[in-house]
């Protein structure tokens, strides 16, 4: 037997899946305008302004429900639960009238979205929007085969900032697996920001709606998935549980 020392085998390094957590409006389509005189025009009926630099500053990355109960409390106005469901209802109608002229998407998401797909993430959608609002833009970015979970406003009972839509969508993402999850966020909103935070992700930040200063919070701050490829989250996702 010889007497010659063999160096041991390095441990093998434990299997890590990468969860990624996209936001919609803002982030895959670029469509809070849309949204915004939808929300004007429901409440202009009512005789409730709303300009465009409140809506940006404090409404942006709520959903529907959440907008219409912030701009009855401000105006001091009672809103029953009937009376949210009409109005709500309307805003949908009228935003998806809207898009129907034309659905921009946020800049370089199909490419970024496939390359971190052949790379191994999964990815997911969390979005206070509606379902049949998040299916209309993934198919118009031709990203809705790559999808493996879309987490939406009829999914949860509250919506960002709490993140119970982050969580469920890690859950549905995760499976079988229980070790060696990471979890990244791209969100467009401090509210965004605020739940996937809670939910233990990273977080990247797009300046599509806010200018980059108020998204100092953000793991990475971008104007757009151009010049960015996925190698670029690998630093900046974070071990959450499933």
């Amino acid at each position: 037997m010889s007497g010659r020392l063999h160096p041991e085998s390095p441990p093998r390094a434990a299997p890590v899946t990468n969860l990624l957590l996209l936001d919609y409006d803002g982030v895959i389509v670029n469509d809070e305008p849309l949204h915004y005189t939808a929300l004007r025009d429901v409440l202009a009926i009512e005789r409730i302004p709303l300009e465009r630099s409140a809506y940006y500053a404090d409404y942006l990355g709520f959903d529907d429900r959440e907008c219409l109960r912030l701009a009855f409390a401000r105006a001091g106005r009672p809103l029953d639960a009937a009376a949210l469901e009409h109005l709500a209802a309307r805003k949908a109608t009228w935003y998806a009238e809207d898009i129907r002229a034309g659905l921009p998407l946020v800049g370089g998401v199909r490419e970024f979205v496939a390359q971190a797909a052949a790379a191994g993430a999964r990815i997911g959608v969390v979005s206070g929007a509606l379902r049949r609002e998040i299916a209309a833009g993934l198919e118009r970015a031709g990203i809705g085969d790559l999808v493996g979970t879309v987490v939406s406003a009829e999914d949860v009972k509250a919506g960002k900032p709490d993140p119970a839509g982050y969580r469920l969508a890690i859950a549905r993402l995760a499976g079988d697996v229980t070790r060696g999850l990471r979890a990244l966020a791209v969100e467009d909103s401090v509210p965004g920001l605020a739940a996937a935070r809670a939910a233990g992700a990273g977080c990247v930040l797009l300046a599509t709606s806010h200018a980059a200063e108020r998204l100092a919070g953000g793991d990475a701050v971008w104007d757009s998935f151009v010049g960015h490829a996925p190698s670029d989250l690998a630093p900046l996702y974070r071990e959450v549980d499933a």
